[in-house]
């Protein structure tokens, strides 16, 4: 009987966050307010390093990088809510929710990846300074991020071409303001028990990985710094480290509550709180993490203005 009103549906609706009028103004504003406040802050950081020759370091070569992955991956979700608000439509395309889909989870592997590769990059620094330079090369930090690209749009490729594979029901709705894996999956009349078992097994793969490479990082960062004999020594060494475990916690945290679970355990709500967590508000908060404990980089920012100012 289900086979009977499967069907190839040409667009979805995206019914956004909020079904009452007042409170999608309010939530179109607060979106708005965040999206600029993303780039604004991402641009800065990309400037600060761009401009202060002192920041030409891998470290600062890896914030912004990420910078760049937070621009684009708000890019991918918030407009095109606004854009639904304003002109007052919810449809978006079978492809244009799929190319969606696409890029949205490339640069979540290109954040995973990231926050692994500068967790590397604090360990070498902190635990073998003296080999930090022949260590951390210009090659091999651009030959990390450029394989971390790759890794993450081959990771994605797979599960696009999974999705595309399924056939949808009638209720095309999806209960959420971009085209997320879950709620299409819901809206599917085929078996999604090979796209489920993927997400569990290869997705988890590539989103644990990193994670646990961050964690053996920060355990022998810990050892090496208890070992400083000076109290002020050990809190410099793990002040450089708690801006970038701070957006670890936020990013990690919500990406297991939504994705790692199974499908039937999911709720709309809960999902769409969580994911505008690491959709919008941590590409947002990490310029401010990063600047507010990072002297070197309030420095540089600092610079930025001034020229900004004096050039007005």
């Amino acid at each position: 009987m289900r086979g009977a009103n499967e069907s190839r549906v040409s667009e979805f609706l995206l019914l956004g966050l909020s079904k009452e009028p007042q409170q999608q103004h309010l939530l179109s504003v607060l979106f708005l307010t965040m999206y600029l406040a993303t780039v604004l802050g991402n641009l800065l950081i990309l400037l600060a390093i761009g401009v202060d020759s002192r920041l030409h370091v891998p470290m600062y070569f890896f914030l912004g990088n990420l910078s760049f992955t937070d621009i684009c991956f708000s890019s991918t979700t918030v407009p095109k809510m606004l854009a639904n608000h304003i002109l007052g439509t919810q449809t978006i395309s079978f492809s244009g929710c799929l190319t969606q889909m696409y890029f949205v989870f490339m640069f979540v592997d290109m954040d995973n990846f990231l926050l692994a590769v500068m967790a590397y990059d604090r360990f070498v620094a902190i635990c073998h300074p003296l080999r930090y330079s022949t260590k951390m090369t210009q090659q091999l930090c651009a030959l990390l991020v450029a394989g971390s690209w790759a890794i993450a749009n081959l990771n994605v490729l797979l599960h696009t071409l999974l999705m595309a594979q399924l056939s949808f029901c009638a209720d095309s709705a999806i209960p959420h303001y971009f085209c997320d894996v879950t709620p299409l999956l819901k809206l599917s009349c085929s078996d999604t028990h090979l796209n489920e078992m993927m997400i569990l097994t290869e997705g988890s793969l590539i989103m644990i990985a990193p994670f646990i490479c961050i964690l053996a990082s920060y355990v022998l960062i810990t050892c090496a710094v208890l070992r400083v004999p000076s109290t002020k020594g050990r809190w410099k060494a793990f002040s450089t480290c708690g801006s970038h475990l701070a957006v670890v916690s936020l990013f990690y945290g919500t990406i297991i509550a939504v994705y790692f679970n199974p499908l039937s355990s999911h709720s709309s709500e809960k999902d769409t709180a969580a994911t505008v967590m690491y959709t919008v508000v941590t590409p947002m908060l990490n310029p401010f993490i990063y600047s507010l404990r990072n002297r070197d980089l309030k420095r540089a920012l600092g610079k930025v203005v001034d020229r900004k100012t004096f050039s007005v």
